[in-house]
């Protein structure tokens, strides 16, 4: 029997959420398997996944033909990585204590590959929610000094007025004693 490890679809429409399983490989994709590996979210940044480390490393190393999908997953998990290093072992080039110091290493640097990426999209979420912000608070200036600008004409042209019989009366004024200074000087 040829066992396959590959994602069985759970989910509805549009938000998919696949099982990593070993099944035989003329088994239909979403019918019977033999073991769980784990499980596949692509709907989350960066994708969450959670797999039977062990088990899928078990599996393996007994001959199971993985589909593009599945190597990339286990790829990206490190189960490859370790089959690899295993593989160097048996071989004669590693020891067992180079394989766990090796692996321990990759798994430090994936970690903080996974943790920089995830920081770096939540400050990039935060820094547009900023930006969108800003851009709200720039608009309602906006808005506010045309609707401002939209009612200044009105009380500016009652202000002009004022002004102009402001000025009448000062003339007005000056002209009357201009009047009286004359008969005065009579």
């Amino acid at each position: 029997m040829a066992t396959r490890i590959r994602l069985q679809r759970h989910g509805k429409k549009s938000k998919a959420f696949f099982h990593l399983v070993v099944a035989d490989s003329r088994a239909k994709r979403d019918g019977k398997f033999i073991e769980k590996l784990g499980t596949y979210n692509p709907n989350t940044n960066p994708a969450t996944i959670e797999i039977n480390f062990d088990s899928a490393l078990t599996w393996l190393r007994t001959g199971a033909e993985l589909t593009d999908t599945a190597r990339a997953i286990l790829s990206y998990k490190g189960v490859l990585y370790k089959n690899h290093l295993l593989n160097g072992v048996k071989k004669g080039a590693l020891t067992e204590a180079d394989v766990e110091t090796k692996f321990a290493a990759w798994v430090a640097d994936k970690d903080a590959k996974i943790t920089a990426k995830v920081t770096g999209l939540s400050s990039s979420a935060e820094k547009a929610k900023a930006d969108a912000f800003k851009a709200e608070q720039a608009a309602k200036e906006a808005k506010a000094k045309a609707i401002e600008a939209k009612n200044t004409p009105e009380v500016e042209e009652v202000v002009a007025e004022e002004e102009t019989t402001s000025e009448e009366t000062v003339e007005e004024t000056t002209s009357e004693e201009g009047t009286t200074e004359e008969t005065s000087a009579e």
